[in-house]
């Protein structure tokens, strides 16, 4: 029983073939594909993400006559860490109309490092009902603070109220599609960058078998 020289390869599995003709794409597909799932997942989020509205509210330190005017900053930065707390959002939940929870998720307080000011931020779903909850939290700080005016000689004014926002916060489907398109793209170079070269075809050597090894080794 003589061997066979050459071992018979079976057909390959789906998997295999679709392995084989991604390797036979061009690099550029890869990018291209990247972008083209990328931006249309990223419009189809932004289309049906409900749009988000901010509006936010200004409240200042004011230092009286016996305190020292750099007080009001020290205090200002004090009064911004404070705004989202339980003291300040419960006395707020009431005039906005809207559970502490909401209040907690949807408000945040910025303080500036040169003004004594604090900027008290809303966002909901609701334009109207952004407003509200950022004049209601801006006003229950300014109660809060205002209590204690006689010893730390420093007042909270409303500077500026809250007004209803007339245009989403939250980024447009153009907007979601073009990073999505960018991440893609992104996604697809790294792709790539890893992706096996392609194998060179290189002429193998003919090894002769037993029968043609023996006729040569006669022939001699």
């Amino acid at each position: 029983m003589t061997d066979s020289p050459h071992r018979r390869v079976g057909p390959a599995g789906p998997l295999a073939r679709t392995a084989a003709r991604v390797k036979r794409l061009p690099l550029w597909s890869l990018i291209a594909a990247g972008v083209l799932l990328g931006g249309g997942a990223g419009g189809a989020y932004g289309a049906v993400k409900t749009p988000q509205y901010s509006a936010t509210s200004y409240v200042i330190a004011v230092p009286d006559e016996k305190s020292d005017p750099s007080a009001a900053l020290g205090f200002a930065q004090a009064y911004g860490r404070v705004a989202t707390q339980i003291a300040v959002l419960g006395d707020a939940q009431a005039r906005a109309k809207v559970p502490v929870r909401k209040l907690q998720s949807s408000v945040q307080a910025v303080t500036s490092p040169d003004a004594p000011m604090v900027a008290v931020s809303a966002t909901s779903a609701k334009p109207r009902e952004a407003a509200a909850m950022a004049n209601a939290v801006a006003q229950a700080l300014t109660d809060t603070a205002n209590r204690t005016q006689a010893s730390t000689k420093v007042k909270l004014l409303r500077f500026s109220p809250a007004m209803k926002p007339t245009s989403p916060s939250s980024a447009s489907p153009e907007v979601t599609a073009l990073v999505g398109a960018s991440a893609g793209g992104l996604l697809g170079g790294l792709v790539m960058l890893v992706r096996p070269r392609r194998e060179r075809t290189e002429s193998a050597a003919t090894v002769p078998g037993p029968a043609a090894a023996a006729d040569l080794q006669g022939s001699v």
